[in-house]
């Protein structure tokens, strides 16, 4: 069975707001001002694995250009578009169709575009026992990150400690919604739990039987003329029926009502980035000063995150538990601790139209 890598960067990141945009969503930026994006970094280690026109991305229609911007190597017919946000289902649906199209016994992985990894050597190693145990089973194969602190904001992958096979594969209980802090700290200490990062690994066969089982109706929008994937009119037609396409997440489609998933516990220096909190987690020094920019100051400050894409003179002196981030048309001041309401205030922006959709 070929190998293949599907990518998913077709979100917005609006909780990285005023850094992510519509225009420019987070996937996009080097937000660890690095030289390199995460969608280029996710894209280098998808070549550890395989080459790269067996790389997918899947993305909106209107970052089509970043993307060929961002991946230059990457052949433009392997850039999937979504014509509508319709969450993650109907995004993997219509990637298993169209990888189906040219190679209909292939395993792949879907991973996010915005995460980082930083032991990438057991990162590939765990890959391959996934498109191992992939290939060799009808199976729905999960990386699950072993949590080190009862986080609130991720879901929980509740898994068996006995073994399917000679590698560390495990037999998925239930999956979980993000907890409160009291039940994250019990899934904690229980040991019998994992955060779901959103990495996945089957085949095609295998995928497609869980779609018609569990979220048949995805599939019937898609397949209405399922012979013109791989085709120069496949834009035309995904446009026209995509739409169409219930929006709901692959975890609640598929994963919550499969009975052939399997995680492999994986320690590979995973943070999934999603808000200011977690790059500022990621980041943090002793004193936990982070900043991002050139000709940032700060002086007697502690617990704060500043970031700054221009070349503008920062000094600040004396800040506490605060967000700072300077862009060339907005600025975001914000207490830390009040960092989920920052969704809201952009969303509000948009319905008084002080901000674009």
């Amino acid at each position: 069975m070929n190998k293949y890598i599907a990518i998913m960067a077709g979100g917005v990141g609006s909780r990285f707001w005023p850094s992510s945009t519509n225009e420019r969503p987070k996937q996009f930026l080097d937000i660890l001002g690095v030289g390199k994006s995460l969608i280029r970094m996710t894209f280098e280690r998808a070549l550890r694995l395989v080459p790269a026109d067996h790389v997918f991305i899947v993305t909106n229609k209107k970052y089509k250009a970043l993307v060929m911007e961002h991946l230059p190597e990457l052949p433009q017919e392997n850039i999937l578009c979504e014509p509508s946000m319709n969450n993650t289902a109907p995004c993997i649906a219509y990637t298993a169709l169209r990888i189906n199209s040219v190679d209909p016994q292939a395993i792949f992985a879907v991973l996010p575009s915005d995460h980082v990894i930083l032991k990438e050597d057991e990162y590939v190693r765990k890959l391959d026992q996934a498109f191992g145990f992939a290939a060799a089973h009808e199976a729905i194969v999960t990386l699950g990150i072993q949590p080190s602190r009862p986080d609130t904001g991720y879901g929980y992958i509740n898994y068996t400690k006995e073994t399917a096979g000679e590698d560390p594969i495990h037999k998925v209980i239930s999956f979980k919604e993000k907890p409160d802090l009291v039940t994250a700290k019990t899934y904690l200490d229980s040991g019998d739990y994992l955060w779901n990062a959103g990495m996945f690994v089957w085949s095609v066969p295998t995928i497609l039987k869980s779609y018609q089982i569990n979220a048949p109706q995805i599939l019937d929008v898609l397949m209405q003329q399922n012979a013109l994937y791989g085709t120069a009119v496949e834009q035309a037609y995904i446009d026209a029926v995509y739409p169409n396409t219930q929006k709901i997440s692959v975890d609640y489609a598929i994963l919550e009502r499969a009975d052939n998933v399997y995680t492999i516990p994986a320690d590979i220096g995973w943070s999934d980035l999603g808000t200011w909190n977690s790059l500022h987690a990621f980041m943090s020094n002793e004193s936990d000063v982070v900043s991002v920019g050139q000709n940032i100051h700060l002086v007697d400050s502690k617990d704060i995150i500043v970031i700054s894409n221009n070349h503008k003179q920062i000094v600040i002196k004396g800040l506490k538990d605060f967000i700072v981030v300077d862009e060339e048309n907005a600025l975001l001041i914000y207490p830390k601790s009040d960092e989920q309401e920052i969704k809201g205030v952009v969303e509000d922006l948009i319905k008084v139209k002080v901000l674009k959709v």
